[in-house]
């Protein structure tokens, strides 16, 4: 029997067991029938979730590794810089719900070419932008403030990066989550320390930095750092 209960401390995350007994993480899906990156769509009574993979998404993995809060909620606005062709992106407007919204910021055109098709044309809490994270001042006139920043970029300074749009647009005591891709910093040095480098960037600007989760073994030299941004309007 297929069945479905809602995360003990993540409100939009859900746990479902499929026939094989296994518990996966799925989010119940705002644009119903449609999958994003080929994930299974699980049908329970009249609702419809999506399987969320760990493996694909460095959200998911980090829930699954222990993460104990999650800024994003529903009726959230996210800042979503580095939003790819769309697979977290995707997770995150089901968490936010429709009276929530994503700005989903993405430079490469290959990527967001996918991004409009499979996720923004069907979703219209998803508003994509297509513009360089490194300047956010290049947007300001298409955003209003956001409750979390949530970056996950191939950038050397990542940190600074999520640091340089919460100035920007992040609202006092928000949330910020920072995909730390340790090989686009320094393919050279020990991962470890590189996490805490970005956690001291980010500890200077202003962020109470709250929990660094290695993503091991969904991701390979990666973590995920919690922050609360301190700095007072």
């Amino acid at each position: 029997m297929v069945e479905a209960r809602r995360h003990d401390r993540f409100p939009g995350v859900y746990v479902v067991t499929p026939e094989d007994g296994s518990s996966q993480l799925a989010t119940l899906n705002l644009a119903r029938g449609h999958s994003v990156y080929g994930e299974r769509l699980i049908q329970v009574n009249s609702d419809e979730y999506r399987l969320w993979d760990p493996y694909k998404s460095k959200l998911a993995a980090a829930i699954l590794k222990g993460l104990q809060a999650l800024p994003i909620l529903p009726s959230s606005k996210v800042l979503y810089l580095g939003a790819a062709t769309g697979t977290t992106v995707s997770h995150v407007s089901d968490l936010v719900g429709s009276e929530g919204l994503v700005y989903a910021v993405e430079f490469s055109a290959r990527p967001v070419r996918e991004l409009l098709t499979n996720v923004a044309s069907l979703r219209e809490n998803v508003y994509p932008l297509v513009a360089d994270a490194r300047f956010p001042e290049r947007y300001r006139s298409l955003l209003t403030q956001v409750d979390v920043v949530y970056c996950d970029v191939a950038q050397p300074e990542q940190a600074r990066i999520l640091a340089d749009n919460a100035d920007t647009y992040l609202k006092p005591n928000g949330g910020a989550m920072l995909a730390v891709k340790a090989r686009s910093i320094d393919s050279t040095r020990d991962p470890t320390r590189i996490f805490a480098q970005e956690a001291a960037t980010l500890k200077a600007r202003g962020f109470a930095v709250e929990k660094t989760l290695t993503l091991r073994p969904y991701d390979r030299a990666h973590a995920m750092l919690l922050a609360t941004y301190s700095r007072p309007d």
